[in-house]
Formats: structure tokens, sequence, C-alpha cells
């Protein structure tokens, strides 16, 4: 049976990736004697190899467990009670529960496999996550493990007093983002309880009836069910997006995680509750991991060139002289993929020597997240992402890290912004919302889609992640560039539908959005399009002077000034206008 048909018919498949060099295949070896070999989980093994021999790590492992244990190879499924080993001289991706094995780019310094692979990972939103990191010298591993930690997986490091070289869980220790320091004889309870599910299901609301007739034998689950509403109803109270919109299982492995880290067993949400109430720190620290942050700079190397190479293009060369290219990051956490697309934006525009403007909007609900991409300073490890060229030209160094150029933070507005509630922005060359609906239910995915097919020009292209695709009965896109996740719109359309390849789902209400008449819609548009294309320039503001909507050809009035730190409406602002 193939790992996607298990998805689909039963609980997402666990996947732990462990990762070791020095000294690694002893403690490899441990641990794979301590984990039973009917495990309901995959496991991803990237030990530090000598690229030039053939790997023995096969013969070598399989004799110390009732794993099966395989050499990875392109295109292979993840089964469950399997181990998959990275072949020498090559990186390990997972992408929709299959394996690939991309080759490291040509003049790399510093090949970090262990950081590739949590990188990608990270995407995998369906499935519990979780990561070892064993003996071994270096840091390899550090740099993924904020991807994991935000995508709710677990983290265990081995305890450096058992480890042949502590170099690798030091440096995992000191990102403060390890959930356990465990010995080896340790790691398996624990991972035994993410693939059991780490918090209970919470169960479907049966009608009164049927709900009087379960009596007291249905009290244990029923207890469980109100508990996490509960949980649910308290964070609801604080975050600032309406969390039953995620799908059930990636909330419950947030919730499951932070139960860990507070000390609480996965059957005593009771407990945690009680916690939550309270203790306000522990339910302002649940509603932060309940937001998703998942980023990098360049994350997905394939997209991005052809973005470069050949979609950016495209669009400057069939762009109006007098139009600036307008660019829109739906959920742009910390800022990272809005640098990245800015910085090809602005090579692509001089490659083509087009004097066109740029405009990049980049909006997300967390406003921490939001005024850390304005800051525009990242940790020392984005040279492992950004190249030497790109860190010279529109970075300096700082105090052990990165700040952002002026003439790269210039060109993007950041601004806190809900999704699926705020109005969009319009008449966008390209929209990226990577990564952002595989975390919510059919209901959210179908307005949101609806939304960017609103947002984008005709002929604009939609970049989505590797799992998400817009429904065929849209009508609004048609593939641009399937291996780059581009769509092109081709119509305004009703609001469509997204299939996510991820797999199934743990059934829930959520609220339902009603579907306009078909003479409301054309209304809608009609009125939409007479605003666009007649009605008087306009720029919503809010309080302190950020922009969250413009309307009307605001490119005549306004523009993204050079060298002005200001990153709202204020920094549009021609300098004539400026207060002296």
């Amino acid at each position: 049976m193939s790992n996607e048909r298990t998805r689909a018919h039963g609980p997402a498949l666990a996947i732990v990736a462990i990762g070791a060099s020095a000294g690694g295949l002893e403690a490899c070896r441990a641990l794979l004697k301590a984990i039973p070999g009917d495990m309901q989980a995959s496991f991803v093994l990237v030990l530090h190899l000598d690229p030039t021999h053939d790997s023995m790590m096969v013969d070598l492992l399989a004799r110390d467990t009732a794993l099966s244990v395989l050499l990875a190879a392109e295109g292979m499924p993840l089964r469950p009670a399997h181990l998959y080993v990275i072949p020498p001289g090559v990186f390990l991706t997972v992408e929709n529960g299959v394996l690939h094995t991309p080759a490291p780019e040509r003049g790399k310094a510093v090949r970090l496999p262990f950081d590739y692979l949590l990188q990608s990972l990270a995407g995998e939103a369906s499935s519990p996550l979780a990561c070892i990191v064993l003996s071994g010298t270096g840091t390899d591993g550090s740099g993924g493990l904020r991807a994991i930690h935000d995508a709710g997986g677990l983290i265990l490091a081995q305890d450096p007093k058992e480890a042949g070289y502590s170099g690798m869980p030091d440096s995992a220790m000191a990102t403060g983002l390890v959930d356990h320091v465990l010995g080896i004889a340790d790691m398996p309870a624990v991972l035994g309880q993410l693939t059991a599910g780490g918090l209970p299901k919470p169960p479907e609301r049966p009608d009164t009836a049927l709900e009087a007739k379960a009596g007291a034998g249905r009290t244990g689950a029923t207890l469980a069910g109100r508990d996490f509403d509960a949980i649910i109803s308290l964070v609801a109270e604080t975050a600032p997006q309406d969390v039953t919109l995620y799908k059930t299982g990636t909330i419950q492995r947030r919730i499951a995680r932070r139960m860990a880290m507070a000390g609480c067993g996965p059957d005593e949400t009771e407990r945690y509750l009680a916690m939550l109430r309270a203790d306000r720190g522990e339910l302002a620290r649940l509603t932060a991991d309940l937001l998703i942050h998942v980023t990098s700079f360049f994350r997905d190397p394939g997209v991005f060139e052809h973005l470069g190479a050949t979609a950016l293009p495209e669009l400057i060369a069939s762009q109006p002289a007098d139009r600036p290219l307008r660019v829109w990051v739906a959920g742009c956490s910390t800022g990272e993929e809005a640098y990245s697309l800015a910085m090809l934006c602005i090579e692509a525009l001089e490659a083509a020597g087009s004097r066109a403007g740029l405009q990049i909007f980049a909006s997300d609900i967390d406003a921490d997240a939001v005024a850390t991409a304005r800051e525009g300073v990242y940790a020392a490890d984005i040279a492992d992402a950004v190249s030497p060229a790109r860190l010279a030209r529109f970075f300096e160094a700082e105090a052990g890290g990165w700040r952002v150029r002026p003439e790269l933070r210039d060109v993007i507005v950041f601004t806190v912004a809900d999704l699926l509630s705020d109005p969009p922005f319009s008449r966008i060359d390209l929209l990226s919302c990577r990564n952002v609906l595989i975390y919510l239910e059919p209901q959210a995915q179908r307005r949101v889609i609806g939304l960017c097919a609103f947002s984008l020009r005709q002929g604009g292209l939609l970049l989505l992640g590797a799992a998400e695709t817009p429904g065929p009965a849209d009508g609004s896109f048609e593939v641009a560039h399937k291996d780059a996740r581009l769509w092109r719109c081709v119509g305004p359309g009703r609001p469509g539908d997204l299939h996510v390849a991820a797999g199934a789902r743990i059934a829930r209400p959520v609220e339902t959005y009603p579907q306009p008449s078909r003479r409301t819609s054309l209304a809608e548009l009609c009125r939409r399009a007479v605003l666009e294309n007649y009605a008087p320039a306009a720029v919503l503001l809010n309080r302190r002077f950020e922009s969250l909507y413009l309307l009307g050809p605001t490119e005549r009035y306004l523009s993204v000034t050079q060298g002005h730190p200001d990153p709202g409406f204020l920094g549009m602002l021609p300098r004539t206008l400026h207060a002296r």
C-alpha cells in the first residue's frame, strides 16, 4: 500500500528525522535497537557521509533494528516502520510523503543536509513531525529546528553527557527550541506518544437525541471533546485569527506540544485547561504557537530559480511602461520570502533594462512577526541560503547577523492583515500564498482562493506551496509551471476550491461562508470594476498610517521611495509632500 493511500484512509503517518555526524553511528544503532519494529512512523536518517564512497550504512544498521532499512532513492514513498538512509553526495527532502534526492549546489562552501531535510519536512502539515539530534560535531540541524518548531513538530536532542561528540546537541539546545534533552533509552517512549496522537481526538458533536442515548459510556470521550473546545474558546479570546479555521490535526499537535512542554500528559487535557485559565502566560505561549510561521530565504530553491530565470522576465516583458510591477506576499511571517522575492524582482528589472517601478506588499496576521520583518535583521546562518553576491548588495553585517539594506527594505510595505477577513490588494502581478492554505479547513481554503482570483490581474501568477493547487471547478486558474507551483489567473471566477494533496483531515465543524447568488456576484464584480477603473485614487490607512488597501491609480501619486525608512503610507509619499 502506498503512503498516499495510507494517509487517505487512516491517521497521517508520523515522520521522524534523525541527524548525526561524528560518533553518530553508534548513537543511531543504540536508538534503533530501542525503537519497536511496529512503530507507526517513517524514520529518515541523515549521517554526514563521505560523498566519494558508497554507503554501507544500510547493512550496518539493519543488523540492529526490526525496522525495514532502505537506502533513500528519488521518488520513494514513505512507509510506516521503515528507516530511510541518505545516500552519499546528495540532499534529502520530503514532499507529499515522497522522498527526493536533489544534488547540492555547486560551489557551496558548507553542506548542511540535516537542515535541508528539516526545512522540507516543515511543509508536511498533515503529518506529526519529530526530529532527533544525535552525537556529532558542528551545527547541522540547528538552522532547521525553527521550521520544525513552527510546524508544531517535536524536537529531541541527545543528552550531551551521553553523546560521543556534543557539538550538534549543544548547538540544538542553544536555539532554545529543543523540547526534550534525553538519553537514547528514553526517546522511544516520547516518540510513542507522538505516533499515538498525543492529544485525544475531539469527538464529533452528536445531535441531542444521540447524545442522550450515549449515556455514561461516553463520559471520557465527551469530557475530552469539551476540554478541547474550551481550550479553543480560551485561545479565541486573544488570537487575532479564528483558529477553528485551521485543520483540527494541526491544532491538536500544537496543543499536544504545549501540553508536553507544560508537564501535562496526553490524557490530561482537563488539567491543562485549568492551567490555561490560571496562567495567562501559558495561554499567550499557546496562542503564539498556533500562529504558524514556517519560512526561510529562498525556500525551495528550484521555485525561485524558475521565478528569476523565466516567470519574472516574462511578467516584466508584458508590463506597460507606466505601470509598476506589483507583488503581494500573503502570510509573509517574519519577512524572509518577501525579501527573497524583492531581490529577484530588482535583479529581473535591471536585467531587462526596465524603468518600471516595483511595489511589494507583505501581510501577516501576527503583529510580532510583521514587526520582525520590518526590522529586517536576521541571523548569520542566512548565508547558507543567500548567495555572497546578494549578501554584499542587499545586506549589512551587524552584530553576528545581517540587516537588510534600505535599497531592499524600501520596496516592501509590510502590514498586519487577516487574509480571510481584511480587504485584499488588487491588480497584483504575482501573488505568493505558499504553505498558508495547507493549514486551513476546506471552507476557508475556498474563500482564500476566491480572494486570490480577485486580487490578481488577468494573466497574473499565483504561487502556492508544494501540496496546494486551485480547484479545477473554479475556472479562474490554469497551470503556468507545475514544478514551480505557479498558476496563471485566467478569469475572476467565483470563490473556488483548493485541493490539498497532503491527505486526510479530522472532520470538525467550522464556520461556513454563504455562497452569493450569481446576480449578487455580478453586481459585486461590476461595483469593483467601476471602482478600480474610474474612482479617484484612495488608500485605506490604520492609526499607524500603514497602508491596508489601495484603490484606483495610486501609482500616479505614490511611489516606493529610496532611502526613506518609513514602512507605511508616509514612505510612499513624494518628497515634495513631506513636512519640512
